[in-house]
């Protein structure tokens, strides 16, 4: 009988993870609607106190989106969706509703180059012609963007233009993607030129800037193996080396990224209350959502929210299979209908029935799940904060970040954020070394317990057990300054040829 039920709760370990299964990262292709949509898809988001020596009155604010972009995925490569409304919103009372909202909206303006061919001017099939500058040379579409700041309710507040502190403008400019070395030499270089300083209307702190295009995908996971029964050749690091033996999946991938860096006192409400939360969200036009996908009630207006995005990995591993489209159409203040999956999780239960025979040094009776029931400590990771950290006074799933909390130099930091000593790291914000899957692993099956955080040690008999994918991940592997995500992997890898 014990047999038979762990066969059964490895095929719902199927089921729960089938969706996620051709995601192969943090939050791609996470939900069965949002994978016909994938230009509005949120794959990360990460919210941090700015490193980079001299800004660490800042908060640097990064929403990925449009997954799995192959570098040679031409001839038309990744363009955002004009008809979609992106946005990263922020909450600064505890009430888990939006005072701030960041919304991105971009327009494709197609200069239908023609080559006279035999007499007759016929339009070209690719996006360049010939080598890209910055000044949009030889580019056959120009994605350009807005960016509004929204204060109060996101689709009924006052909404004010933020504009390019230089000129003055409100309109930017999103640099084409990598399409390779031949067309664009020195990616880098070119990209900088879309780093723009800009003004915040009701913010009266210079130094604010602003960063949208293609970018190496920072997310780390080691997916085929994780995704096929956690067929992991070392699931618990007894070595340093456990903990890089296995591949990344995402090392071949790029997104495409929205990053804000914003003085962290234009996002709180006060000097008293330092901590933020904050989110990030994608809508379509509603004629654009089948009727039988309308599963939750959107914000008003025209619009339907189809991706939401704050924690990782929370619609793909705690979210059930039939609520996976209702949570990417609903808001923070509603996730009460959420929480059994938070207080009652499956997946630890899961965890216990594939390794039920394992009995490393860290659990010589074996992989068990905790038995502390409700999971406080996953309300407080996902749904409060943690309390003296970044508790907040809301109960839904935000990403909190205490922007009292001094940031750790990029040398200096744990990849596993608050559990490896580091305040600074996730869950009091997501930084891109925050080694999150590691995390969430070892904080599902029992860390804040065994720690004596929550409940009690005995509540979490496999608690200190190191859990890991095996794909390594650290600040390292990320730049020290604005916009931190790595040059975006080139189409094209080869030098000029003659």
């Amino acid at each position: 009988m014990r047999r038979r039920s762990y066969a059964n709760l490895a095929v719902l370990l199927l089921l729960m993870i089938g969706c996620a299964a051709a995601a192969r990262a943090s939050s791609h292709r996470e939900a069965p609607l949002i994978t016909e949509m994938p230009k509005v898809d949120g794959t990360d988001f990460y919210m941090f106190r700015s490193y980079e020596p001299g800004r660490a009155g800042f908060v640097t604010i990064v929403a990925d989106y449009l997954p799995l972009q192959d570098a040679y995925g031409g001839p038309n490569y990744f363009e955002m969706d004009p008809d979609g409304l992106y946005e990263i919103l922020i909450d600064n009372d505890g009430d888990a509703r939006e005072e701030i909202t960041f919304q991105f909206r971009f327009r494709n303006t197609r200069k239908n180059i023609a080559l006279d061919v035999g007499g007759t001017q016929v339009a070209v099939p690719l996006v360049n012609v010939g080598p890209v500058s910055a000044s949009g040379a030889n580019l056959n579409v120009i994605e350009t963007y807005t960016v509004n700041i929204v204060r109060g309710d996101r689709r009924h507040g006052q909404s004010r233009s933020v504009t390019n502190a230089k000129t003055g403008s409100a309109v930017f400019t999103k640099p084409v993607d990598n399409i390779g070395m031949k067309s664009i030499a020195d990616y880098a270089s070119y990209a900088s030129n879309f780093i723009y300083d800009i003004n915040i209307p009701g913010c009266s702190t210079p130094g604010a800037r602003l960063f949208v295009g293609q970018r190496k995908d920072p997310f780390v996971v080691n997916l085929g193996e994780t995704f096929d029964l956690i067929n992991i050749k070392h699931p618990i690091a007894l070595t340093a080396a456990d903990e890089s033996a296995e591949p990344d999946t995402l090392a071949d991938k790029n997104v495409t990224s929205l990053i804000l860096e914003v003085p962290s006192n234009c996002l709180t409400s006060d000097s008293k209350h330092p901590v933020i939360a904050g989110w990030t969200a994608a809508s379509v036009p509603k004629n654009k959502v089948p009727a039988a996908a309308m599963l939750s009630k959107t914000p008003g207006g025209i619009f339907a929210q189809v991706s939401r995005l704050a924690n990782p990995l929370v619609n793909e591993l705690v979210i059930g299979l039939k609520d996976k489209d209702r949570f990417n159409a609903s808001e923070p203040k509603d996730d009460a209908q959420f929480a059994t999956y938070v207080t009652n999780p499956t997946l630890p239960a899961l965890v216990e029935a594939l390794f039920a025979s394992a009995k490393p040094p860290c659990s010589p009776g074996g992989i068990k799940a905790p038995t502390l029931f409700p999971r406080t400590d996953l309300v407080a990771a996902f749904l409060t904060g943690v309390s003296g950290l970044n508790q907040d006074g809301s109960t839904a799933e935000l990403m909190r970040l205490n922007t009292g909390i001094a940031p750790t130099p990029a040398g200096s930091q744990s990849r596993l954020g608050v559990i490896g000593g580091d305040n600074a790291g996730f869950p009091n914000g997501r930084r891109p070394g925050d080694d999150v899957v590691d995390i969430a692993l070892r904080v599902a099956m029992g860390r804040l317990i065994s720690l004596g955080l929550f409940g009690t040690p005995a509540q979490a008999p496999s608690g200190s057990c190191d859990f890991t994918d095996g794909s390594f991940l650290d600040a390292s592997h990320f730049d020290n300054a604005f916009p931190y995500l790595k040059t975006p992997l080139p189409g094209s890898p080869n030098g000029v040829s003659d």
